[in-house]
């Protein structure tokens, strides 16, 4: 349950959804109008490639849901269970998130957008690092699935069911961080470009340190 999460998830949910924001907000302005913070847009665009586009950009597709989930792969080796607890890789998974951010600026600078590879990647991984614990869903790409449960909520409120304040809390968190991440991305777009991912590159590698010494100090 969202009670039994530690105090600083509503912080580093809000930070990651930021993170997530603004750099699905590069990818609609560059990375040829394509999110790649999630995949259900990606996946339309794959189903109608194999009619009305070429066989070229039908792999490019296939490649960006392929790397989400390599991604995603890379955060389920590294991390074990569910439960969110301190000394776990979770300050690894951010640096590599970095790591591939930055990877996907050198190539996307060079023109080459096998750099949207690196961006999905980073973005699948991200996903993954917080996806389930303690039963609680808590996915920081993307907030379809944020509002729905938000909604749901609602619903039980006007049923007279009690209102769990955290979660709601939680969710609320996540839509307004991913919301103003996608604004950060657009004006950091509109004036450094691709140059623009070392804003969440930089983010994700200071989470990985402010981690890392907090679990330190509490191990």
């Amino acid at each position: 349950m969202i009670s039994q999460l530690p105090k600083w998830v509503e912080l580093g949910a809000f930070v990651l959804a930021l993170v997530a924001g603004v750099v699905n907000a590069i990818g609609l302005l560059g990375f040829e109008h394509q999110s790649v913070s999630h995949l259900s847009g990606t996946a339309t665009l794959l189903g109608t490639s194999f009619l009305n586009t070429s066989l070229q950009h039908t792999f490019h597709l296939l490649g960006v849901l392929a790397s989400f989930v390599m991604g995603s792969s890379i955060a389920g080796f590294l991390l074990h269970g569910s439960t969110l607890k301190l000394g776990r890789h979770y300050d690894s998974a951010l640096m590599l998130e970095a790591v591939l951010l930055l990877a996907a600026l050198g190539l996307l600078s060079n023109g080459n957008f096998s750099g949207h590879f690196f961006a999905s990647a980073a973005c699948g991984l991200q996903n993954a690092l917080a996806t389930t614990y303690s039963g609680a869903v808590v996915r920081t790409t993307h907030v379809t699935g944020i509002f729905t449960d938000l909604g749901i909520m609602i619903g039980s409120l006007l049923r007279g069911q009690p209102l769990d304040q955290r979660k709601a809390l939680l969710f609320v968190l996540i839509i307004v961080g991913f919301i103003v991440g996608g604004t950060l991305g657009a004006l950091l777009y509109a004036d450094y470009q691709f140059f623009a991912l070392l804003f969440p590159a930089a983010i994700c590698l200071s989470l990985a340190i402010v981690y890392r010494v907090y679990a330190k100090k509490h191990s």
